[in-house]
C-alpha cells in the first residue's frame, strides 16, 4: 500500500484507520530511515488535521502546530506527539472544546503526547522562562487551521531566540553540560542513551538551535549523517522493544543489530560511536566559537571606547612553534606555513596545542588534512619528537588528538589506528573504547614519565599497548607485530622496536604474574626475568602496567594490586642485577674539536661552530634532501665556573630547544698547561631563523664575564608573554645513582623540558659548588632526562650523604 492509500485510509476511517495505517507503514521491511520517519510525520499530519476539521468548522483564529521531535517531522515509532494549540485568544471555550476533540483520540490509542493551548502571547512568555519550551518552539511546523496564526508565531519566536541568544546560549551550554554529567558520554557507554548522552540527539537539536541563533554554527561535514544514523537506531530500538526508549540495553543490542542488518551488537555499537563521536566534536567546536563571539561582544564596546572611536584592534597572534601561533584562545597555522611543503606540521602544532592547553583550529585542521604531505618511511627524527611531545602532555592531549581524528589525520599517520577506533571493550572493568584506552594509558603514562628513563619508549608503548585488539587471536601476539612495524616506520632503531615490541607483547605480564602465581617460587621470577630481559625494560614494563590499569577503570588498580607488582618487580630487579654501568668512554676528540680547542686556550675566551645535522635520504625518496636533524653546536672555552648556566642560558635567550648535550673537559696537547671545556649541543630554534653565531659568542662572552644577567633577560621574556593553563607536568625528579660511576657522583635530573631548564640546572649546581666532569643530556618529546658526572672541589666523588643533599637541593630547586 502507498503512502498515498495510507493518508486515504487514516482519513476514512477515523482512530482505528490511522492505527491500521500507521502500523502498516511501521511492518514494512522495505522502507525504513528517514523516509519512514517523514511518512510517519505525514501520516499523522492528515489525520490530525482531519480531528482538526472535524471540530474547527467555522471557528477562526485558531491552528494546531507540531514542534519538537514531530515539529522536525522526525517520529519515530514510538515518539511522543509534541503539539501546540494556537489561538488568538477570542473564544477560549470553543478552543477548549477543540482541544479535547484532538487530545482524546490520540490518548484513545496509547500515543504519549505532549500537550498545551495557548495564545502567541502565551507560548512567547513560556519559552521566556522556559529553555525546553523555546527550543521546542524553533521547530515549530503548522499542521491545520489558521496559517497566518502559525507563521506570526514561528518569526516572533525566531526574533526573541536571536535577541536573547547571548543570555540563552550560556544557559543551553549549561544545561548540556549537566545532561552530560548525569549522564556520561555516548562514545563510550555499552548501554548508552542514544537521546540524553553527551553526543546524541540532544546534542544534535541544541547544535541546531545555536545555528538558528546566528552566533555561530556547527562544522557540517558529517553531521547530519551522524544524527541520521543515531535515528536509525533508535527506530530499530523502537521496533524490537517496542517500547518508547532510548536506551540500547545489552541485551536487545544484537536485535538491534539484526533489525538495522548489521553484521552484530559490536558493528552495531562502532556505528553509534562514530556517530556520537562526530556530534560531540562539533558540539566542542561550536561551543567554543559561541564562547569567543560572546567574549568579543562584551569586549569590543570596551576596546572602541579606549581607542576613541571606531579602531579596530589587531589581533594577537602569539607564536608557541615553527608555523604555529596562539590566536584568540585557538592554535593556528601562521601566516607564513606552508602544510603542502611541511609534513611535519600537523604533529608539530598538535604538540605545541597540547603543551599550551589550547585547542586546535578547526580551520587549521581541516587545512592540514586538505593539503598535507605525507611523512615520509621512516619518519624523520622531528616528527617522532612531537608525536612524544604530544603523547606526553597530559589531559590536553586528549581534546587535541580527538581534533586530529575527526579530521582523519591520526589514521593517516598511524593506518593500524582504524582497527581500534571507536571499538567497544565488552568488559565491566574497561570504561572505554580501546582507541580512547589508549589515549587514556599515554595520559597516565606521562604522569610517570619521571620514574623511566625512556619516557619516549614508555609513551608510545602506552599508545601502542592494545593495537592489537582489532585483529583475530591474541591481541598481544598480534599487537607486538604491529608495534614493530609502527615503531620502525616512526623511525625508532633496532633496539628501540625490540624494546617497545616487548612492552606490547609482554604488558599484561607484570599484572597477570603479581595476582596469579606465587611470587615465592624461584621459577616464577625468572621466567618474568627471561621475558623482560633488561632493567631498563622492567623499569618500563612496570610503570606501563600502572599506566594501563588506571586507564582502564576504578576496578583495575588498586593499592594491593599495585604492591604485589612492586614486590614482584623487586625480585625481578634482582634477578637481572648484573652490575651497574660504568660512566661510558668518551670518544677521542676530532680534528675540529681539536683546532676548537686550542683557540679558545689562545684567545682566552669562547670559540664556537655551527653545523646543520642530517640523516640520509629514505629508501622511498633514494633522491630527496638529507632530513635535517638540527644544528650541532660545538663550543670550546677555558676551564672556569659557571660555564654551563652561561651557555645554557644564552641558548634558552635566542630560543633555542636542546635535543642533546654534551660536556667534558678536554686536555690540551702534550707541553700546554690547562684544559678546556668542550660543549657538544644538538639544537633547534622554537620557531624562525637561527641566530647567527658571532651573536651568540657575543653574548656567552658577556655572560661569563658577568655583564649580561641571563636570569633577568629569561624572566623579562616570560613575563612579556600571557600566561597559558598549559600542561600540567609531573614533578621533577632528582636522584643519585649509586655506583654508577667510579670517577664521578651521577645525579640523574628527569623533568619536563621547559626554556631556561638547563640553565637554572647549572646555576644550582654551580651554588652547591660542585663541578660538572661530564653531562649527558636528552630531550625525549617534552621530557628532559639528564644525567650530570659531578665532582668535588678535589675531583672526588661526593660523600654519600653530600651527593643525597646536592640532589635534594637541586630538585626544590626545579620545583620552585
Amino acid at each position: 500500500m502507498t503512502s498515498t492509500e495510507m493518508r486515504t485510509e487514516a482519513e476514512d476511517s477515523g482512530p482505528s484507520g490511522y492505527a491500521a495505517a500507521r502500523l502498516r507503514l511501521l511492518q514494512e521491511g522495505a522502507q525504513s530511515g528517514p523516509p519512514r520517519r517523514a511518512a510517519l510525520a505525514e501520516l499523522t499530519d492528515e489525520w490530525l488535521t482531519g480531528l482538526f476539521g472535524a471540530g474547527a468548522e467555522g471557528l477562526r483564529g485558531v491552528s494546531l502546530v507540531a514542534v519538537g521531535g514531530y515539529g522536525r517531522g522526525e517520529l519515530s515509532p514510538r515518539s511522543d506527539l509534541d503539539l501546540l494549540l494556537l489561538h488568538d485568544g477570542a473564544d477560549s471555550g470553543t478552543v477548549a472544546a477543540l482541544a479535547d476533540r484532538i487530545w482524546y483520540p490520540i490518548w484513545d490509542l496509547g500515543l504519549a503526547l505532549d500537550h498545551s493551548v495557548r495564545t502567541p502571547g502565551e507560548a512567547r512568555k513560556t519559552a521566556g522562562g522556559d529553555l525546553k519550551v523555546q527550543l521546542g518552539l524553533l521547530d515549530a511546523r503548522h499542521i491545520a487551521g489558521d496559517l497566518g496564526l502559525t507563521a506570526g508565531l514561528r518569526t516572533a519566536i525566531l526574533a526573541d531566540w536571536r535577541n536573547q541568544a547571548p543570555k540563552r546560549l550560556p544557559e543551553l551550554q549549561e544545561l548540556c553540560a549537566e545532561r552530560a554529567e548525569r549522564q556520561g558520554e555516548l562514545q563510550y557507554l555499552l548501554e548508552p542513551d542514544l537521546k540524553e548522552a553527551r553526543g546524541g540527539l540532544r546534542d544534535a537539536t541544541a547544535l541546531r538551535a545555536v545555528a538558528a541563533s546566528w552566533l555561530a554554527d556547527a562544522p557540517r561535514e558529517g553531521l547530519a549523517d551522524a544524527r541520521r544514523r543515531l535515528l536509525d537506531v533508535r527506530d530499530a530500538l523502537h521496533l524490537t522493544t517496542g517500547r518508547a526508549t532510548d536506551r540500547l540495553a545489552l541485551q536487545e543490542q544484537d536485535q538491534v543489530a539484526a533489525e538495522l542488518g548489521l553484521l552484530d551488537a559490536d558493528t552495531l555499537l562502532r556505528q553509534v560511536y562514530e556517530a556520537a563521536r562526530v556530534v560531540s566534536y562539533a558540539s566542542d567546536v561550536t561551543w567554543r566559537e559561541v564562547g569567543r563571539v560572546l567574549k568579543s561582544r562584551a569586549v569590543r564596546p570596551r576596546l572602541r571606547a579606549m581607542l576613541g572611536g571606531g579602531a579596530k584592534p589587531a589581533v594577537e597572534r602569539s607564536p608557541l612553534a615553527e608555523g604555529v601561533v596562539e590566536m584568540d584562545g585557538e592554535v593556528v597555522l601562521a601566516r607564513a606555513a606552508r602544510p603542502e611543503r611541511d609534513p611535519v606540521l600537523s604533529l608539530r602544532a598538535a604538540a605545541a596545542a597540547a603543551q599550551a592547553g589550547l585547542p586546535l583550529s578547526l580551520h587549521a585542521v581541516r587545512r592540514m588534512a586538505a593539503v598535507a604531505r605525507p611523512l615520509p618511511t621512516p619518519w624523520p627524527a622531528e616528527a617522532r619528537e612531537q608525536l612524544v611531545t604530544l603523547l606526553g602532555s597530559g589531559r590536553p592531549t586528549i581534546e587535541v588528538w580527538e581534533a586530529l581524528e575527526a579530521e582523519g589525520l591520526i589514521t593517516r599517520l598511524l593506518p593500524d589506528w582504524e582497527r581500534v577506533r571507536c571499538r567497544p571493550q565488552r568488559n565491566a572493568v574497561h570504561i572505554w573504547t580501546v582507541d580512547r584506552h589508549l589515549i587514556e594509558t599515554a595520559v597516565r603514562a606521562s604522569e610517570l614519565a619521571r620514574r623511566v628513563g625512556r619516557p619516549d619508549l614508555l609513551l608510545v608503548s602506552a599508545l601502542l599497548h592494545d593495537i592489537g585488539k582489532g585483529w583475530p587471536g591474541d591481541h598481544s601476539v598480534a599487537g607486538e607485530i604491529i608495534a614493530r612495524d609502527v615503531a620502525a616506520r616512526i623511525g625508532f632503531d633496532r633496539a628501540d622496536v625490540a624494546v617497545l615490541a616487548t612492552l606490547v607483547r609482554h604488558h599484561l605480564l607484570l599484572i597477570d604474574t603479581a595476582t596469579r602465581r606465587d611470587l615465592e617460587d624461584p621459577a616464577t621470577v625468572r621466567s618474568v626475568a627471561e621475558a623482560v630481559g633488561s632493567q631498563s625494560t622492567l623499569e618500563l614494563l612496570h610503570a606501563l602496567t600502572e599506566a594501563d590499569a588506571l586507564a582502564t577503570g576504578p576496578a583495575a588498580w588498586s593499592s594491593w594490586r599495585g604492591s604485589l607488582v612492586a614486590d614482584l618487580v623487586k625480585r625481578v630487579a634482582a634477578v637481572l642485577a648484573g652490575g651497574a654501568p660504568e660512566e661510558p668512554e668518551a670518544a677521542a676528540p676530532t680534528a675540529e674539536q681539536e683546532r676548537l680547542a686550542i683557540e679558545a686556550f689562545r684567545t682566552g675566551g669562547p670559540v664556537l661552530a655551527l653545523r646543520a645535522q642530517t640523516e640520509p635520504p629514505t629508501e622511498e625518496e633514494p633522491t630527496g634532501d638529507p632530513e635535517p636533524l638540527g644544528v650541532e653546536l660545538l663550543i670550546a672555552v677555558p676551564d672556569q665556573p659557571g660555564v654551563l648556566p652561561a651557555v645554557a642560558g644564552v641558548l634558552a635567550m635566542h630560543r633555542l630547544t636542546v635535543r642533546t648535550a654534551e660536556l667534558r673537559a678536554l686536555d690540551l696537547p702534550d707541553g700546554v698547561e690547562g684544559s678546556v671545556l668542550l660543549l657538544n649541543w644538538r639544537v633547534a630554534a622554537e620557531y624562525g631563523s637561527l641566530p647567527q653565531a658571532a651573536r651568540l659568542r657575543a653574548d656567552l662572552v658577556r655572560s661569563l664575564d658577568g655583564s649580561l644577567d641571563i636570569a633577568a633577560r629569561l624572566a623579562e621574556r616570560d613575563a612579556a608573554y600571557p600566561r597559558r593553563r598549559g600542561t600540567i607536568a609531573p614533578p621533577p625528579r632528582v636522584t643519585v645513582a649509586s655506583a654508577a660511576s667510579r670517577h664521578a657522583t651521577v645525579i640523574e635530573v628527569r623533568a619536563h623540558d621547559a626554556p631556561g631548564l638547563l640553565h637554572r640546572i647549572g646555576r644550582a649546581l654551580e651554588d652547591a659548588s660542585v663541578w660538572v666532569r661530564s653531562m649527558h643530556v636528552s630531550t625525549l618529546g617534552a621530557n628532559a632526562v639528564d644525567a650530570f658526572y659531578v665532582t668535588g672541589p678535589k675531583g672526588a666523588p661526593l660523600p654519600a650523604e653530600e651527593a643525597v643533599s646536592v640532589a635534594r637541593g637541586l630538585e626544590e630547586v626545579l620545583r620552585g
